[in-house]
């Protein structure tokens, strides 16, 4: 199969109408070809005039490690272009950095979550694009985790950072099929066009979603392997809570959960006895780690490995959601007491409690801290939602 940079370079016909252009990247460091060459590099050897070049979240090289550690604007010295920071003083492109270019060309891997924030960083350069009457085209890659939908809808007036729009947890689309949405949705009139992958079949082992001849490549820092993207619709929302999701070990986000005072045996106990189907399409294991740095740090933290790889993966099984949230209503009930929500700022939103802003509002939380509600409870509203949104996307899917 064909990623969208490599139809691009490898179609003439394709890159026509950049001719006589100036043309941006927005990248990281996973946006490479089939041969491993970046995107930014092999653009320019191909002869379009890249004039600027732009970096998401955790900086065009993935070099920042934790949320809300901010990338400053640079010039490229290999190229001296100017490099732009769309996680720095701004999060929107602002009519300075349209100015450098008239296409607009957005290669980032994303990992298939709303909440991971390339999402929304797509959003905001479309409605710049529509402001400023340029193109933007997206060149297509997989996401990771498939088709599969999974969460409750993001309410009006919960929109953030990590909630550009009202879609469920893991939304089972590629970022080109997201941007058709987003021009029809928020109505934008703007010049968008995807170059689309050739060959990719989501649905279709041993990938499901991801192509077995391509390696992976961190897109950000924590996102160490296809492992930790299957989960991460559920693994991050420990982020909101004072658990540990891995930070600071070699296998961050593909826990259920890590702590000093808690028993991970009797966690997933009382989860198998609570909702034994929320458990299947992987295994968990119970594991022991030391985080260097983050939640926990230097200290001993009894967790739940996930495994979504090999025979322990069934894609149409697996909900990472739900798993995640049911890990939380077994500590809640094995532990009523215990601090579990944690209250700091969270991407720039000072006035909600993290947990929320991750799921788009309340309802998780509220299921979770609510001694008579059951998984059934949660599962129906989830069920709504998630049949809502795959029939909103369905005019939108360039791979079926």
């Amino acid at each position: 199969m064909k990623f969208g940079i490599d139809r691009l370079l490898a179609d003439p016909e394709l890159r026509r109408p950049l001719s006589g252009k100036r043309v941006a990247l927005v990248a990281h460091p996973a946006s490479v070809t089939a041969d491993l060459t970046h995107s930014f590099d092999a653009l320019i050897a191909a002869g379009v005039n890249v004039t600027s070049a732009f970096g998401p979240q955790h900086g065009l090289k993935g070099d920042k490690q934790d949320n809300m550690v901010e990338t400053a604007d640079e010039n490229d010295p290999q190229y001296g272009i100017p490099v732009f920071s769309l996680y720095g003083e701004v999060r929107r492109p602002t009519p300075r950095m349209m100015d450098s270019a008239d296409v607009f060309l957005f290669d980032l891997q994303d990992l298939g979550c709303r909440i991971y924030t390339f999402v929304t960083t797509l959003l905001y350069m479309l409605e710049a694009a529509a402001t400023s009457g340029k193109a933007v085209w997206v060149l297509d890659r997989p996401n990771p985790a498939g088709r599969p939908l999974e969460g409750t809808t993001l309410l009006a007036g919960w929109e953030s950072f990590v909630g550009a729009g009202p879609m469920p947890m893991r939304h089972g689309l590629t970022l080109g099929e997201m941007g058709r949405w987003f021009v029809d949705h928020f109505g934008l009139d703007v010049d968008y066009r995807v170059i689309a992958m050739e060959g990719w079949a989501p649905g279709l082992a041993p990938g499901f979603g991801w192509p077995d001849d391509r390696i992976w490549i961190n897109p950000s820092p924590n996102a160490a392997n296809l492992n930790m993207a299957r989960a991460y619709a559920g693994t991050v929302m420990l982020e909101g809570a004072t658990l540990s999701e891995g930070r600071g070990t070699t296998r961050p986000l593909e826990v259920l959960f890590g702590a000093p005072d808690i028993d991970a045996k009797a966690v997933l106990a009382e989860m198998r006895g609570l909702a034994p189907h929320w458990l299947e399409g992987c295994a968990l294991r119970e594991c022991w780690f030391e985080p260097t740095f983050h939640k926990h740090a230097q200290t001993l933290c009894n967790g739940l490995m996930i495994h979504v790889e090999g025979r322990f993966y069934d894609p149409a099984a697996f909900r990472p959601w739900r798993l995640q949230a049911l890990a939380f209503k077994a500590i809640r009930r094995l532990y009523p007491d215990y601090p579990l929500w944690r209250d700091f700022p969270y991407e720039y939103v000072f006035d909600k409690l993290a947990i929320d802003v991750i799921n788009g509002g309340p309802a998780l939380r509220e299921w979770v801290d609510d001694a008579g509600a059951m998984p059934g409870d949660l599962d129906d509203r989830a069920g709504r939602d998630e049949a809502a949104w795959r029939e909103t996307i369905a005019p939108f899917l360039l791979y079926r």
